[in-house]
């Protein structure tokens, strides 16, 4: 009986310590700013330590005293960790190289930083920034992008506001630098800074369909709420936008992405709002609009699904000045 008491406390103590040391070394693997070399010893050491000490622990069955090394390292990592602060001042990629900030006064709105880039490829392109003016009085649609490239349970969402015909598009992405790539795991351990993309659709939509290799599929479809809404939801982004500006903040693959942050936005002023795994899973967020009835009912949600592919529309529109009206000719409930 008592070794069976002493196995389960090691299994306790183990198992937390073994996550412990997992988390450690991908913490030191994708956040230390140094060559591969420098963060894989660092991510070994402390992977070591950890089953080094319970290897002694289980040998001599005690727990604490084997386990102190670990600990210690440990306690020193998570320091290190807490002081890791986001940035905006590090070498940008270009797509990225500009904060967006918004001018509120009464129902004008002035955006500065509208990206509207002039594709070639995915990465050769002529950059283009512009300030807008919008009249939130005309604020009258309000749609919901989403881009899947990895099956059906993931997805990058997009939101786009109409303002009587003209749109503008919110993508909520990680700010890169020079050379970064994006790993989700990457996404977890503070790597990347959080960052929205202001743009016309012709430039966040045709990027995706059009000019990245393989193309992504891309679905449009427009979200039925009170105009109310709509107005408080852009005037959150807006809020969020400028904030950024001035506190940046770290990208989260699970908890701060491109999805769990419109549902943030909604939340801020709608407290109603249900969180669901059909928002951590974001290829399902399109059906779980679906479900509360915010999409079209007029089609089983397969076929609406089905219909709002919009890659042919976007590639036939290319470089057009009514590309977002060209995308949405006979889309469900767009008339």
């Amino acid at each position: 009986m008592k070794f069976l008491k002493w196995l389960l406390l090691a299994v306790l103590v183990g198992l937390p310590t073994v996550g412990a040391a997992i988390w450690g070394a991908l913490a030191l693997w994708f956040a230390v700013p140094a060559g591969e070399a420098v963060r894989g010893g660092l991510a070994v050491s402390i992977l070591l330590l950890a089953a080094g000490g319970l290897l002694v622990a289980l040998w001599r069955r005690r727990l604490i005293l084997p386990l102190l090394p670990f600990a210690a390292a440990l306690a020193a990592l998570l320091v290190w960790w807490s002081s890791i602060d986001p940035s905006n001042d590090r070498t940008w990629q270009r797509d990225v190289a500009v904060l967006p900030a918004a001018e509120v006064q009464g129902d004008l709105v002035t955006l500065r930083g509208v990206r509207n880039f002039d594709y070639r490829s995915e990465t050769d392109y002529t950059p283009r920034w512009y300030d807008k003016t919008v009249d939130l009085r005309q604020l009258d649609t309000l749609d919901l992008i989403a881009v899947y490239w990895m099956g059906d349970a993931i997805a990058h969402t997009i939101v786009s506001f109409g303002f009587a015909g003209e749109q503008i598009a919110i993508s909520i992405e990680i700010r890169k630098e020079e050379g970064e790539t994006f790993s989700a795991l990457a996404g977890f351990f503070r790597r990347y800074e959080l960052h929205y993309v202001v743009a016309d659709e012709r430039d966040l939509i045709g990027l995706r369909t059009t000019y990245r290799q393989p193309p992504e599929d891309v679905y449009l479809y427009r979200v039925k709420v009170p105009k109310e809404i709509m107005r408080r939801l852009f005037l959150e982004y807006l809020k969020k936008i400028n904030q950024l500006r001035d506190e940046p903040e770290f990208y989260n693959t699970a908890t701060t992405n491109c999805t769990t942050d419109i549902v943030a936005r909604v939340r801020a002023f709608l407290d109603e709002v249900p969180w669901s795994w059909k928002v951590l899973l974001s290829g399902y967020l399109p059906e779980l609009l679906y479900e509360r009835g915010r999409l079209d009912q007029s089609l089983p949600f397969d076929d609406l699904r089905r219909q709002s592919l919009i890659n042919a529309r976007a590639r036939a529109a290319d470089g057009a000045d009514d590309f977002s009206r060209r995308i949405r000719e006979g889309l469900p409930a767009m008339l």
